[in-house]
């Protein structure tokens, strides 16, 4: 099952119940949907280098919550998270907003979301500098989540981070061996601080009814590699996977999740309409920027990340970008290449390749 499909189905119906609720953002990514490697998509013209053969391809929307596309994006991102690994145990925290203030955040996305994500590094941070085996500041990767597996609106932040420490003072580099990093009560009391203390500052109000203690989780990963790798599958590609859409029978739309206590694949079925509602929902504001690096992981922190790693004796692995799956030709098994983009559906049903000048020219009548 395509989302695409899904879209071009209930598109209309979603419009008349929620188009007036619509942000800038969702309507931009429905638009990216509807029009993702289907009929109404532009085309490509592919060559192959040996046979010469072409042929028509849809483009893809290249929309960052689009199930169908950013795959090599997401892996890239998660290649360069894992070269700046380091030789200590890794820990992934994680900071929920409460459900009395999810109106607030819904109605304030970009301050509430931009304010998650500093609380948590700097509560981290905090911990990082007063702990008395580290003493210094922390490194970490956070990515905002704004779902849950079942697809309700569930903002949080994770965060993950290695028990490690950098005192730029001392110029000392300290690692903490323990299977629990920082006290996760003592956690959720900082963060809730800063959060109250950023709201105020932003001139919001605070939501009323919210319980006095928050959930904080700390766990240890071990070197990482899968936490990183979690991170990534929701970072590019949307909230859910088109292999876990099953079934649209009777204008509802069956799809499928892991429960994160039993570990189980559950079944939910909505209609079509609310299946696009909490697709969209999750829709970041523009130009919010769902990962971030902080500490000596920021990006701005290449040179001391290259002498650490030096000092930690490591084999330096410069991260480099992993070139796009090539595509083969069906007939020969050939190297095809992109001679033309952008072509609008009805000019690609009337053209033809010249295979002297590589470019697109239309079909003259009779041909």
């Amino acid at each position: 099952m395509k989302l695409a499909d899904l879209t071009l189905q209930f598109e209309t119906d979603f419009l008349r119940q929620y188009g007036a609720q619509l942000l800038p953002s969702q309507r931009a990514a429905l638009a990216a949907f509807r029009s993702c490697r289907n009929a109404l998509s532009a085309k490509m013209a592919v060559q192959c280098n040996d046979c010469q053969t072409t042929e028509y391809v849809a483009h893809s929307c290249g929309h960052r919550n689009c199930p169908h596309c950013q795959a090599h994006e997401s892996q890239q991102w998660i290649a360069r998270q894992q070269a700046k690994q380091l030789p200590c145990d890794y820990f992934m925290v994680t900071f929920t907003l409460p459900k009395e203030w999810r109106q607030l955040a819904w109605g304030h996305q970009k301050i509430v979301y931009d304010l998650i994500t500093k609380a948590a590094w700097d509560t981290i941070n905090t911990f990082s500098q007063n702990d008395k085996k580290l003493q210094g500041t922390a490194g970490a990767v956070t990515v905002l989540h704004t779902h849950t597996r079942r697809l309700d609106y569930h903002p949080h932040v994770h965060l993950v981070m290695p028990a490690g420490a950098l005192n730029h003072k001392e110029q000392l580099w300290r690692v903490k061996k323990t299977k629990y990093l920082f006290e996760h009560r003592a956690l959720a009391k900082v963060f809730r601080a800063k959060l109250h203390e950023g709201v105020k500052q932003a001139g919001l109000s605070i939501p009323t009814g919210a319980p006095g203690k928050w959930i904080v989780d700390c766990k240890n990963v071990g070197r990482g590699d899968k936490a990183l790798v979690y991170l990534g599958r929701y970072l590019y590609r949307g909230v859910i996977q088109e292999q876990d859409i099953l079934t649209c029978k009777n204008k509802m739309v069956t799809f499928r999740y892991r429960d994160s206590k039993t570990g189980q694949h559950e079944i939910r079925t909505v209609s079509g309409v609310e299946f696009l509602r909490l697709i969209l929902q999750h829709t970041l504001p523009k130009g919010f920027r769902r990962a971030r690096n902080y500490g000596f992981l920021h990006p701005n922190s290449k040179r001391t990340m290259a002498l650490l790693q030096l000092k930690l004796r490591m084999v330096f692995k410069p991260y480099a970008p992993t070139p796009r799956p090539v595509l083969r030709c069906a007939c020969c098994g050939g190297a095809k290449t992109v001679v033309a983009r952008r072509i609008k559906t009805q000019q690609a049903t009337k053209a033809c390749i010249d295979p002297v000048r590589d470019v697109i020219v239309p079909q003259e009548r009779g041909m």
